[in-house]
């Protein structure tokens, strides 16, 4: 039996205890339970989140947990320090420990994210980065595992982390089980993006929703502003001037941002060689997108694959470590 302590505040994000199903539903997926959960708080009780109502929790005390989570909230306030005093005291005696969401500003207020790599909701990175500069902050990704370390962005993200929980300790094809019978994906993984190309574009016309829906779906094409223009019905100065307008950006970076965007999810999907993902991307060649990879996260396509197989290796590992000890 796994004993996993999450730790709770007033105001916390409801949406973060959205992780205790995926544990719940690992343990209706095997013969005995694998997990227990503990709700805690400083002082126990109830314990009001984001939405107003109050869920019961145990006082912090000395009992030993094999996880220890951190939920967190909508605002940024600052980090109580009973909870700070908690972390130093537990983190050590813990297989792993991480956080949910903006819970990372609490890890790093107890000084367990020093040197290491770890994110958080992209709306507070910035925020974090400056507050926390020992901490080396990676906005862009789902979730981060760094050891005995375990970060995840915003909202939903938690429920990735938690699957991510589960296949580390019972194999991937229960996690797999489990994802289903929750109606979700199987898990994003942890270096995918937190937010979608297209969404951040946000087209109000059904013009320019159209033509980005045909880029997304022809990125392997040369797509200039005269093609994509004559699937708007428009001419090429009225589209660059009507696509600025309702998404902020050039057709031409927006159609980057599309690029980089199929291509990370390739290099994330699996061994696929970077340039066939460079040509199926509509990059054309594998220089081309190297600066474009730069340009959006500052790495090159080569550090995302080696991420991707390093994560994979993992997964692979644990799923092996647990069918040797007989947990099929």
């Amino acid at each position: 039996m796994q004993n996993i302590g999450i730790i709770l505040f007033p105001g916390f994000q409801v949406l973060d205890l959205a992780a205790t199903t995926v544990f719940e539903f690992a343990n209706l997926a095997v013969d005995e339970p694998v997990y227990e959960i503990s709700l805690l708080s400083e002082a126990g009780g109830p314990v009001a989140c984001s939405a107003g109502f109050a869920v019961d929790t145990l006082p912090f005390s000395d009992t030993d947990f094999d996880t220890v989570l951190v939920v967190g909230n909508n605002h940024i306030e600052p980090v109580s320090p009973g909870i700070v005093a908690f972390l130093k005291n537990v983190a050590p005696r813990s297989r792993r420990i991480g956080s949910i969401c903006t819970g990372a500003f609490i890890l790093a207020e107890a000084g367990l994210l020093d040197g290491r790599r770890a994110t958080t909701h992209w709306f507070h990175a910035r925020d974090f980065q400056r507050t926390y500069p020992k901490v080396k902050m990676e906005e862009d990704r789902i979730f981060i595992i760094d050891g005995p370390v375990w970060t995840s962005a915003g909202m939903t993200s938690c429920i990735d982390m938690a699957l991510a929980l589960v296949e580390k300790d019972m194999g991937v094809e229960l996690a797999k089980s489990v994802a289903k019978k929750l109606v979700v994906y199987h898990r994003r993984t942890g270096g995918q993006s937190q937010y979608s190309a297209l969404l951040e574009l946000n087209p109000k016309s059904d013009r320019i929703q159209t033509t980005l829906a045909y880029a997304k779906e022809n990125l392997h094409k040369e797509l200039s502003v005269e093609q994509l223009a004559e699937v708007a019905h428009l001419s090429a100065r009225q589209f660059s001037r009507a696509f600025h307008a309702e998404t902020g950006q050039s057709p031409a970076k927006a159609i980057e941002n599309l690029r980089v965007e199929a291509a990370r999810l390739m290099i994330e999907s699996g061994r696929i060689p970077i340039d066939t993902i460079a040509r199926d991307a509509g990059f054309g060649d594998r220089e081309r997108m190297r600066r474009a990879f730069l340009r959006a996260f500052g790495q090159p396509p080569r550090f995302m694959q080696r991420l991707a197989q390093a994560e994979s290796r993992i997964v692979v590992s644990a799923h092996t470590e647990r069918r040797q000890r007989g947990f099929q």
